[in-house]
């Protein structure tokens, strides 16, 4: 039988409370483990999933939070967690794993992941209250494993970790998984012509066509700050964003709910972009804010207009970063025509662990494989940035 969702368990003498539900933690000892830095970390945006029902059980989300306690009772240490029961809206493919097992006669799901649901988004997965604690660190993972062994999951998947984590997750026997994204970093600009003097003059010419040829369809630009945004302007920027994806086949995973309960519990961290022409709202993309950088996540449109979709995602935000002094820009996942609009490739990781000892064997040595690829694919999409001298630093 499963245990309850406040289970505890023992990880190197250290006692790992698994809480199904952020409503059972205290916000502040939450947020005093992630700081403000990244939005979608916070106690208010996980309780706004949950709370709004696209992270639950019936979601295929069912919260399995770790917490480590002081000896007074606060929070040392932890890790929001979740048994999954499929691999939707990761960011992280495992698609084919999936099938292995399959084929194998084994189950792959349910399974476990340290993440933040439909965020593919670099973040801390093991909070600690200082940073340095690394014995609370391999606690969390000594949990999240014993936690995937006692509930019978196949894994534990660690998604979107920050890069100071890595080291941290393969001692604990995780294997590292390498991708790549693209990000745009802020240089100090003045201004977006000053941005655009560090492109060749192809590209430049071609990015000033694309913010030319928006400007003739008679389409303009309003920032809503979240909190600031009425009912109906969130409904209408909502149906946009619904239109495009079920353009794709699908409905956008947070839904309006979301939306209003997260901006308003976050306010200045939910910005949204429309583009109008006269009174009509065309488009819009929905950005969340941190300390030092801005998360393009969601896009909608009710047509196809001629460089529209690069101006309100892409140019409009790196315009924002510059007016704000933001330093990186990070559009979200794949993506290839970000590249000649001045977004550089840079490394992203995950990290696996699977129960099956071959199977486990099997993924790490594709793994080894897939990483040198990625290296390879990532010095060819250099090659094709529209900087005038490709500055590598960093990426």
């Amino acid at each position: 039988m499963p245990p309850p969702d406040d289970a505890r368990l023992t990880a190197e003498t250290v006692t790992v409370e698994v809480i199904g539900s952020m409503a059972q933690i205290e916000p502040d000892a939450w947020n005093a483990l992630t700081g403000r830095a990244y939005p979608f970390l916070t106690h208010e945006f996980l309780l706004a999933a949950e709370h709004s029902d696209c992270v639950s059980p019936q979601t295929g989300w069912r919260p399995r939070h770790l917490v480590i306690r002081q000896d007074d009772g606060d929070i040392r240490a932890a890790m929001p967690l979740y048994e999954k029961s499929h691999s939707w809206g990761e960011f992280v493919f495992d698609w084919a794993w999936a099938n292995a097992y399959e084929r194998a006669g084994l189950s792959y799901y349910p399974k476990l992941i340290a993440a933040v649901p439909f965020t593919p988004a670099q973040s801390p997965r093991l909070l600690r209250r200082d940073p340095a604690d690394d014995d609370a660190g391999r606690a969390l993972v000594s949990g999240a494993i014993g936690l995937a062994r006692e509930l019978g999951l196949s894994s534990l998947h660690v998604q979107f970790p920050l890069p100071g984590e890595r080291d941290l997750l393969e001692e604990s026997g995780l294997k590292l998984r390498k991708d790549c994204q693209f990000h745009w970093r802020n240089r100090d600009y003045r201004d977006f012509e000053d941005f655009l003097t560090t492109f060749s003059s192809k590209k430049r010419k071609n990015a000033r066509r694309d913010r030319r040829r928006v400007a003739e369809q008679g389409i303009r630009f309003r920032r809503l700050a979240g909190e600031e945004m009425s009912e109906a302007t969130w409904t209408e920027v909502y149906e946009l964003i619904s239109l495009t994806f079920l353009k794709r086949g699908s409905m956008p995973y947070y839904d309006l709910s979301f939306f209003r309960q997260a901006s308003a519990a976050l306010p200045g961290r939910i910005l949204a972009i429309v583009a109008e022409r006269g009174d009509t709202m065309l488009a819009a993309a929905v950005f969340f804010r941190g300390d030092n950088a801005l998360y393009g996540r969601y896009w909608g449109s009710d047509g196809d207009y001629d460089a529209l979709h690069f101006e309100t995602c892409y140019y409009q935000g790196i315009e924002y970063c510059i007016e704000q002094g933001i330093k990186c820009f990070e559009p979200g996942t794949q993506g290839e025509h970000k590249i000649s609009r001045g977004f550089e490739p840079v490394t992203t990781w995950s990290a696996h662990w699977l129960a099956e000892p071959a199977f486990f064997e099997a993924v790490g040595d594709a793994l080894d494989r897939e990483s040198e690829h990625v290296d390879e694919y990532m010095e060819a999409v250099r090659q094709h940035t529209p900087f005038r001298q490709q500055d590598e630093s960093g990426s």
